[in-house]
């Protein structure tokens, strides 16, 4: 058995974890029932770079079910729930994780992956992606299709199909509707606030906090905000974004502005230095920092070490940072994911939507004889999984009678 876990005595309680998990993920066990039958990943190789959670394994459990062999390692070094990753490990998948990886192990361990020479990838921000085309590229001619879960991480593809340098053909899963408007809105807004609430057991209500993005994401963490009390300052740069966080009731302004004003900042922009090195001087005394971005940049952290004159750990994930001219300023999860560095992520009802999207995907495009560039799914399959999740809640919806299908596919018909 090949694996890199921290304490394989976990394992028994990791069962325990996916058993609760799979009790929450109806959609994809339906899912995994067909692939059972199907065997649609026979002889695959399948390498994958995501967040090692219960709900991860559930995907990997589908995966396997359809036929794959599967190596996996984290996409973030706070990530990994290193029980699950025991109780995978005692299932014979190949793991390489655990939570509080150095950055060193973070890249052996991707690089470990890339050795299983997979056949296809699943990737969450395109880290292995990216490995493989700068440091593997002997890989690409065996690879039939790749998968990316995050807007983090299609950002870079669409950068990498910009200058010619996708090699093999990549879907973007956080581009299905019941992806990013269920797991970027309902996952991240919950699973946000949650990690704060770990890290700093902070009473929300009647607290001004300041969301730096208005996404999908940003969304979802505003309005959660807002339903716990919070006032809400939204911080976006985009005039289509900013005019709708305005018509949602929130406060628009440029970040400079709302640095006095907040007590929690949160970033949940994509982006490099939401929060810059200039601005930590600028906020109040006692302010929280969170960020639930993908890539632990959103929040110049290298800044704040050097203004700072003295750091500690004053709670598990919670940072006291005291600024040169006496100024305390607190950092959740080392700014990195607050949800899974502070928390367990998403719901795993939530993530049955993106992982039957992300098993889904696999499968188109291992079925499909797809260019090299980025893919979305036909929205058949996005219907799809919807429909799988609304059996799973016990939820029936109506369908169109003939007469209003053939309304809706012509022309004459009019006043």
């Amino acid at each position: 058995m090949d694996y890199k876990v921290k304490d394989m005595k976990l394992a028994k309680e990791g069962k325990m974890q996916l058993e609760w998990a799979e009790q929450q993920m109806g959609a994809l066990l339906e899912v995994r029932k067909r692939f059972e039958k199907e065997k649609p990943f026979k002889g695959q190789r399948v390498g994958m770079a995501l967040h090692v959670t219960k709900e991860t394994a559930i995907l990997v459990r589908t995966l396997v079910a359809g036929g794959a062999e599967v190596a996996i390692t984290g996409c973030n070094p706070l990530s990994t729930q290193d029980d699950v990753a025991a109780a995978l490990a005692e299932e014979g998948v190949r793991v390489y994780a655990k939570k509080g990886e150095t950055n060193e192990e973070y890249y052996d361990y991707l690089n470990r992956v890339a050795d299983f020479k997979p056949t296809a990838t699943i990737d969450d921000g395109l880290d292995l992606v990216s490995l493989i085309h700068k440091e593997r590229p002997e890989l690409i001619k065996d690879i039939k299709v790749g998968t990316e879960e995050t807007t983090t991480g299609v950002i870079r593809l669409r950068a990498m199909a910009k200058d010619g340098a996708l090699k093999y053909p990549v879907i973007a899963v956080n581009d299905n509707k019941t992806k990013h408007l269920f797991d970027n809105y309902y996952g991240t807004g919950q699973s946000t606030l949650d990690g704060i609430l770990r890290a700093t057991n902070i009473l929300f209500a009647g607290k001004i906090v300041c969301v730096v993005g208005y996404g999908s994401c940003g969304k979802g963490v505003a309005i959660r905000s807002q339903g716990f009390g919070s006032s809400v300052i939204v911080v976006e740069v985009d005039p289509v974004r900013a005019l709708q966080a305005t018509m949602d009731g929130f406060r628009v302004m440029p970040i400079d502005e709302a640095l006095p004003l907040a007590d929690v900042f949160i970033t949940v922009t994509g982006n490099k230095h939401a929060i810059s090195g200039n601005s930590f001087a600028k906020m109040k005394d006692g302010a929280i920092l969170a960020n639930s971005g993908h890539f632990d940049v959103e929040i110049d952290v290298k800044s704040l070490e050097e203004q700072s004159k003295s750091k500690r750990r004053i709670r598990w994930q919670l940072d006291e940072y005291t600024l040169k001219s006496g100024k305390k300023v607190f950092l959740c999860a080392e700014g990195r994911l607050v949800n899974l560095g502070a928390a367990e992520g998403h719901p795993s009802t939530v993530m049955s939507l993106s992982f039957c999207g992300q098993a889904l995907a696999l499968e188109y495009g291992i079925k499909n004889d797809l260019d090299a560039r980025l893919h979305t799914l036909p929205a058949s399959i996005d219907d799809d999984i919807a429909r799988l999740q609304l059996t799973a809640m016990g939820v029936k919806i109506g369908s169109l009678t003939a007469e209003q299908e053939k309304y809706l596919n012509t022309w004459e018909e009019g006043t």
